[in-house]
């Protein structure tokens, strides 16, 4: 009886927390996520087309929070249809075998005055690594806004292979800003 007991407080434990949990709604026309790369000494930036976010957050309990993105690697629009075509190739994003780029979060901390530390797991083409990166979120419209840029080197995840390994033709720093509106 005990056992029951406690597996049944243990559980509505659970529900009572899941209950309070505060997933957000991702608003996908007020929110992107871009690379921003150099090619041949140029910046560029490219938006990817396709990604969905998953953000469990409360404003009065930041380190509760939860964070979740899924992006399509074949939505990436640089701008030309032909090289968009390209970089889905296996030589770049290897879009047919590695379809998704993903970002779990594993740690979200209070910082300074609308900041957040973040950390957690980024998984592109295979290759999972732990990174960290600070992002704002502020209130616009009653949604929150959450906003930030993870610095990472192309090559770590295989991202240009073969001929396009040489970094003088397109820089191995790139910059995954992001934008993700919700309420």
């Amino acid at each position: 009886m005990l056992r029951t007991r406690s597996t049944l407080t243990a559980a509505l434990l659970g529900v009572a927390l899941a209950a309070t949990a505060a997933p957000l709604k991702t608003d996908p026309a007020k929110s992107s996520v871009s690379a921003v790369f150099k090619q041949m000494n140029v910046p560029v930036e490219s938006a990817f087309k396709k990604f969905s976010a998953a953000i469990d957050y409360d404003a009065a309990k930041p380190e509760l929070a939860k964070a979740s993105v899924e992006i399509d690697t074949a939505s990436l629009d640089v701008g030309d249809a032909d090289m968009n075509k390209e970089v889905a190739k296996k030589d770049w994003f290897n879009a047919a075998q590695f379809p998704k780029a993903t970002f779990v979060s594993s740690s979200i901390k209070p910082a300074a005055a609308g900041k957040l530390n973040v950390s957690g797991k980024l998984t592109i083409k295979g290759k999972s690594t732990d990174v960290s990166f600070a992002l704002t979120v502020k209130s616009e419209a009653g949604k929150q806004v959450f906003e930030g840029t993870l610095p990472i080197k192309r090559l770590t995840y295989n991202i240009g292979e073969g001929e396009w390994k040489d970094t003088s033709m397109v820089a191995d720093d790139v910059l995954i800003k992001f934008r993700v509106t919700a309420g």
